[in-house]
């Protein structure tokens, strides 16, 4: 049997935090939020954007052996999943920075981790019908708000323009490039921004 932390509900969006364990346990709902979010992705038929791809990186980033802190917040409506976010501290020998390119500086120095330093904020999606709402700034304001890390970083497609003015909107910053090692991923660009709680 599975334990939740606190809910935490606004404006009828029931939001839950789970562990990496209990994110495990809710695989099949994970999958449906996904199906639900990326729909036109899905149907381009990239390798990277296929459901099973998607649920073989859900089930590494979940993994017990490496998932020191991860934390995943769904968001409810009623019994219906509609959202999720997910994340974790990278430790000192994370592999998130690997390929990194920084747009100034030096990149050894920025990508050094202690594991309080950075928070890889993973994912971030919600139904298409239950977009306009918005859920996502709730899941998104939930899982970094009481962070203890420094700063966090995400991943944006150059290319997915809404995505990428949000989080410019919502405080993030470009820092460089980076392609991870999964096998057909594309090039994102790099964003982060400082935790209030830090």
């Amino acid at each position: 049997m599975t334990t939740e932390r606190p809910t935490h509900t606004t404006e009828g969006v029931d939001l839950r935090h789970y562990t990496a364990a209990q994110a495990r346990d809710l695989r099949n709902e994970v999958k449906q939020i996904f199906r639900g979010a990326y729909i036109e992705a899905i149907e381009s038929g990239e390798p990277f954007e296929a459901p099973e791809a998607f649920m073989t990186r859900f089930d590494a980033y979940t993994d017990p052996s490496r998932a020191s802190g991860f934390d995943l917040v769904m968001a409810r409506i009623g019994d219906e999943p509609v959202g999720q976010a997910w994340g974790w501290p990278l430790g000192p020998d994370s592999r998130w920075w690997n390929g990194f390119q920084l747009d100034e500086g030096d990149p050894t120095t920025y990508t050094t981790e202690t594991g309080t330093r950075t928070f890889a904020f993973s994912e971030l999606m919600v139904r298409k019908e239950f977009t306009g709402r918005g859920i996502a700034r709730v899941l998104h304001d939930e899982l970094l708000d009481r962070r203890p890390e420094q700063r966090a970083t995400l991943l944006v497609r150059p290319d997915n323009g809404r995505a990428y003015d949000t989080y410019l909107r919502w405080g993030w910053d470009r820092v460089g490039v980076l392609r991870p090692s999964w096998p057909g991923a594309p090039r994102f660009d790099v964003l982060t921004c400082q935790l209030a709680a830090a």
